[in-house]
């Protein structure tokens, strides 16, 4: 037995199978859901709750991050949304047509989030055209973080259907 073979039975490499994807699965949308527009969503809370120096800092972070946003996708929004489209696009291919599991896996981390990415370009368009602060900003953080949980709980229950058909019709549970 040589290395290579030793390696591919200690780590599986099939995706679906594989502890380390579900777990990768799973921060991937906490992380996605706690961090609203670069800003974590418990500042927001606490904004609500305390007002004052907190909710100046949390319209001061919202503000950095909405004009970061813009920015790049001002100058560079099209390069960008083509090599998305170019990668999603690929690993379709690779996934579905030549049946490559890790690209399977891999689109369906990517797709949903590149959702969740037009999602936040879209709420800091509408901040910056409303000039949203206080309650209007809090309630559209909000509103944008409900969305963001609703796209994640679609994508992991898509992602954990598929990954189980692909379980059991490869036979990884049977032996």
């Amino acid at each position: 037995m040589n290395w290579h073979q030793t390696i591919f039975e200690l780590i599986d490499m099939r995706s679906f199978s594989n502890l380390w994807y579900w777990i990768v699965l799973a921060v991937v949308w906490s992380t996605a859901s706690h961090w609203v527009l670069g800003v974590p969503f418990d500042m927001v809370t606490r904004a609500r709750k305390a007002g004052g120096q907190i909710e100046e800092d949390l319209e001061d972070l919202v503000r950095i991050n909405v004009n970061r946003f813009l920015y790049i996708a001002r100058l560079s929004g099209l390069w960008l949304l083509g090599m998305v489209c170019f990668v999603l696009t690929m690993l379709v291919l690779l996934g579905w047509v030549y049946d490559v599991e890790f690209a399977q896996a891999v689109f369906l981390l990517a797709f949903p989030m590149s959702l969740v990415g037009a999602l936040n370009l879209s709420t800091a368009r509408l901040i910056e055209r409303d000039a949203l602060s206080g309650e209007g900003l809090r309630r559209r953080l909000t509103r944008h973080r409900t969305y963001t949980q609703a796209i994640g709980m679609v994508a992991i229950f898509v992602t954990s259907m598929w990954g189980m058909y692909q379980n059991l019709s490869v036979g990884a549970l049977g032996g």
